[in-house]
């Protein structure tokens, strides 16, 4: 079995980068992005 990733991705510029680079790494089939919401009071962040 290869090896997977988790990136906890919330669409800023570093966790989009996190994301690329897992993807570049192991493959976009063993990439899980998860993004949580936590009651923040806007959908993007700035």
């Amino acid at each position: 079995m290869g090896e997977k990733a988790m990136v906890l991705f919330s669409g800023g510029i570093d966790s989009t980068t996190c994301l690329a680079l897992a993807i570049e790494k192991y493959g976009k089939e063993n990439v899980i992005p998860l993004s949580v919401f936590y009651g923040q009071k806007h959908e993007k962040s700035s």
